[in-house]
């Protein structure tokens, strides 16, 4: 996984755990569901990367 997108997906992880927080404190359900949202998304781009990084060293 190159560092540059898992800086992204850990700052898109950290981004969706506060903002998850925030609804949660403020008793906002979309932000709940917003900050899920983004943490899934982080971890599909970990999925994604790490993937790319297995068939790489398959490849070699």
């Amino acid at each position: 996984m190159s560092a540059d997108d898992k800086l992204k997906a850990t700052a898109k992880n950290i981004e969706g755990k506060i903002q998850e927080g925030v609804g949660n404190i403020t008793g906002d359900p979309k932000d709940q569901a917003a900050g899920q949202a983004k943490q899934g998304e982080a971890k599909v781009q970990h999925t994604v990367e790490n993937v790319k990084d297995e068939v790489k060293k398959a490849i070699d």
